[in-house]
């Protein structure tokens, strides 16, 4: 009996703990090159990873400014001013947004207009709001209250203090970052290369996205889907097309694909029937260093080494790639970039039914969370069923039961990951 039909017969003989498993490849991860710098144009940065520290050319405001519409004054001048004892100011003037403070100088008695953003005229201190003066004269107005030293006004360096870190090495470039760079006039940004992901997906059923559907074909949609998911963390998808169920095949478009990306990615072929051909291929050409983790889906998820660079052994269905990718693949990108996850979302509610799980493995059960009351309903939708798409597009959330239960009762609490938005009591919630 030869190696591939005993393994369809006998199945996975042991599976590695998830820990372990991500154990193995932070140790691989050690030695992993990260990626380099390019200049990209200040938009085009956005998403990107910040490949240095970008500090504060200069201060902003560069300059004290009103933050209000009103009169700029020596402060002092206005300390006896009430409703019923005005202090009397003569007018010098009026300062506009974008105008230079250096125009007007005010002395002790003089007040100047100014309106909201404009500079402080030289020697004023702070700011009367327009509604508690009033111009009695062309060239005189009544202050009713008081003001303290620098109150209404934006002091220079309120915002950013020359020198001051705007953005760290690593952080991903959000929509506000790019304002605050505008703001210093900056019109280019180093941004980490993005690393280079091949997808290399396995099986004679399979055809690509456009493709004429006949009998007994697929449309490949876990590759389509692992490019969103590479793009979104990051990386550069390469697509490196489907190749038949045949070892030598394979090998030759591993060792191709490896040769232009950081990382490859395999869907398809990595259980133990005899079509799954990508964990010889591997140990053909390097070394396979864990195949089979204690998890569901994605049990058949498995990583090695060929020719110094990680290749990542994918399940074929969807939810399970899903899975694995996010488990394995996405790190691997992150720490190429220099930089980590996002925080996720977590809330905690009751399990309208009972869930189980097979003790020993950590199981990913599709859920949804739906708003009732004051708290939340835990809905699982399906453990099983990793070929199933649509068990990610009804969920909006990922329930995780650890390898020393065998699962969560009815009514119990449970803790959920988000990644959609929550459902409220009457919207869908009897949708299945």
């Amino acid at each position: 009996m030869d190696s591939v039909m005993r393994r369809e017969m006998e199945g996975f003989k042991t599976l590695t703990n998830l820990d372990k498993a991500l154990q193995t490849l932070a140790e691989v991860l050690k030695n992993y090159e990260k990626k380099g710098l390019e200049i990209v144009p200040l938009l085009e940065s956005i998403g990107r990873i910040c490949g240095e520290d970008i500090s504060a050319p200069f201060d902003i405001p560069s300059f004290d400014r009103s933050a209000v519409d009103g009169y700029a004054v020596y402060a002092e001048d206005t300390f006896s001013a009430s409703p019923s004892n005005p202090v009397e100011l003569r007018l010098v003037g009026c300062l506009k947004p974008g105008e230079d403070p250096a125009l007007i100088k005010i002395s002790r008695g003089e007040t100047v207009e100014v309106m909201t953003g404009a500079p402080l005229p030289i020697n004023a201190n702070s700011v009367v709001m327009a509604e508690d003066a009033k111009r009695v004269k062309a060239d005189l107005i009544e202050v009713y209250k008081q003001v303290h030293p620098f109150q209404n006004v934006s002091r220079k360096g309120e915002d950013f203090r020359r020198g001051e870190i705007v953005i760290r090495k690593g952080a991903r470039i959000k929509p506000w970052h790019i304002g605050a760079l505008a703001s210093f006039n900056i019109e280019t940004v180093k941004v980490v290369l993005k690393p280079r992901v091949g997808i290399l997906s396995t099986g004679s059923e399979l055809v690509e996205l456009g493709s004429d559907l006949k009998p007994g074909k697929v449309v490949n949609s876990s590759k389509v889907m692992l490019k969103a998911l590479i793009y979104s963390c990051g990386g550069e998808p390469v697509d490196l097309g489907i190749v038949e169920d045949d070892v030598d095949s394979i090998v030759e478009k591993i060792l191709n694909g490896i040769k232009t990306c950081d990382v490859l990615v395999t869907t398809g072929g990595t259980s133990v029937g005899r079509g799954d051909l990508v964990p010889d291929a591997v140990n053909q050409i390097g070394k396979v260093l864990v195949h089979g983790i204690a998890m569901r889906p994605g049990k058949p998820t498995g990583f090695g080494i060929v020719k110094g660079k990680l290749v990542f052994m994918l399940s074929g269905f969807p939810v399970a790639s899903l899975i694995g990718f996010n488990l394995f693949v996405k790190p691997v990108i992150e720490a190429m970039l220099g930089t980590v996850s996002e925080p996720s979302i977590k809330v905690r509610g009751r399990l309208n039914r009972r869930v189980a799980s097979l003790s020993g493995m950590r199981s990913f059960v599709r859920v949804r969370v739906i708003k009732n009351g004051d708290g939340y309903i835990i809905e699982p939708l399906m453990l099983t069923g990793s070929g199933l798409i649509s068990t990610l597009t009804e969920a909006n959330g990922l329930l995780v039961i650890p390898e020393n239960l065998e699962g969560y009762d009815e009514g119990e609490e449970v803790e959920v990951e988000l990644f959609d938005p929550i459902i409220f009591t009457g919207h869908n919630e009897d949708r299945r």
